[in-house]
């Protein structure tokens, strides 16, 4: 394993200051990408089921709008120029098959593994969290019927979702905070923030321990491969579970 490479100079303030403002510029264009597509579909959140396939992809791109713009705008601070100097930037690189496969393992027994047990003592007092826990991702795919509309939310959740917040969360604000904090610190608290930016209370402990566990894979490897492929195994085994 390689060291993580250390982050380019006058990066950590103003690339933290930037995240926060892209993640709230995301959130904004998600909530109107999730309008339109609700008008486009006729749906009305407040009846609850599932969510149309076109909110739920309106409702993410807008969130990708800001969060890669946050990217693009502290590389470009950096001195970072091209599609090639920005991957580079926050490490977005994969070295071969080994990445893919660890990353793969991670992202499994983490959802098979961890987040079971790690919910199982609130089950026992509480049979209805399993329920709560997969109503989210149940909303999200309750609507995908057919082939195509299978596919394409597998790309928007298990392809889309990873590379965008594997580089926004890991290549940007684990970056950031740990050129200011202690790794341990920043991993953890980058974790935290990669749970309570998904809003989902109930879920927020999996999140956090999830995204400490993603932390830790691109710390440690010092490139987002790994966590990209972790992120996209733990999504996809959800997805196809549900689909089914």
């Amino acid at each position: 394993m390689t060291p993580e490479p250390e982050p380019a100079a006058g990066a950590p303030g103003a690339d933290l200051a930037v995240a926060a403002g892209g993640f709230a510029v995301g959130v904004v264009l998600s909530a109107l990408g999730a309008s339109l597509g609700a008008l486009g579909t006729g749906y009305h959140t407040g009846r609850g089921g599932p969510i149309p396939l076109g909110v739920t992809v309106g409702g993410v791109v807008g969130l990708w709008v800001g969060l890669l713009g946050a990217v693009a705008v502290c590389a470009r601070r950096s001195g970072a120029a091209g599609p090639s100097g920005v991957a580079a930037y926050v490490g977005l690189r994969v070295a071969g098959v080994w990445d893919v496969a660890v990353g793969a393992v991670v992202g499994l027994a983490s959802q098979y593994v961890l987040i079971p047990l790690l919910y199982l003592p609130a089950e026992q007092l509480d049979p209805s969290i399993a329920h709560q826990l997969s109503k989210p991702a149940q909303q999200d795919t309750g609507s995908a019927h057919g082939a195509l509309a299978a596919v394409v939310l597998l790309l928007v959740l298990a392809v889309g979702a990873p590379l965008v917040e594997e580089t926004f969360f890991r290549g940007l604000v684990l970056k950031g905070l740990a050129a200011r904090y202690r790794p341990a610190v920043a991993v953890v608290a980058t974790g935290l923030l990669f749970a309570l930016a998904h809003f989902e209370a109930v879920q927020f402990a999996g999140l956090a321990a999830f995204g400490i566990v993603l932390g830790v894979l691109a710390r440690r490897s010092g490139r987002l491969g790994p966590s990209i492929a972790a992120h996209a195994a733990f999504n996809a085994a959800a997805v196809i579970t549900l689909l089914h």
